[in-house]
């Protein structure tokens, strides 16, 4: 089996998360992304979040949050992505960039416009009782 590592921004504000959606694409992710050679996990998480949302992750602010396995979007059978999601400080103003089209608050209403992996944290969420 083979098995795809990411790295995910977690940000909820009022029982919402924010979730992003890629050009051309009508699925819905929480945002991050694949690490680069030698990256850790908060370089990766400070990368991407620059990338895509157009904000800076303050360094040593993030905190673990969970990891989550599901068969990945869009993949051939028995490719799994791993989700090590993160929430963490950042500066600036939320704002689409790079191949991100759409930054979207959803809540668990929102099930089936989003990948296997952010079910499973949706779900995770609604049960600590942050997303509504």
């Amino acid at each position: 089996m083979k098995e795809i590592d990411k790295i995910a921004f977690i940000e909820i504000q009022n029982g919402q998360i924010l979730s992003t959606r890629s050009k051309g694409k009508t699925t819905y992710y929480i945002p991050g992304g694949k690490h680069e050679t030698g990256e850790s996990d908060e370089q990766t998480l400070i990368r991407e979040v620059s990338e895509e949302l157009s904000v800076d992750i303050i360094p040593n602010s993030s905190e673990y949050v969970g990891t989550f396995t599901a068969q990945s979007d869009g993949a051939k059978e028995n490719i799994n992505v791993i989700m090590t999601c993160y929430t963490a400080t950042y500066t600036g103003a939320l704002k689409a960039s790079s191949e991100i089209e759409e930054i979207k608050w959803l809540n668990y209403k929102d099930l089936n416009i989003i990948s296997e992996v952010d079910k499973k944290i949706f779900s995770f969420l609604k049960e600590r009782g942050e997303l509504k």
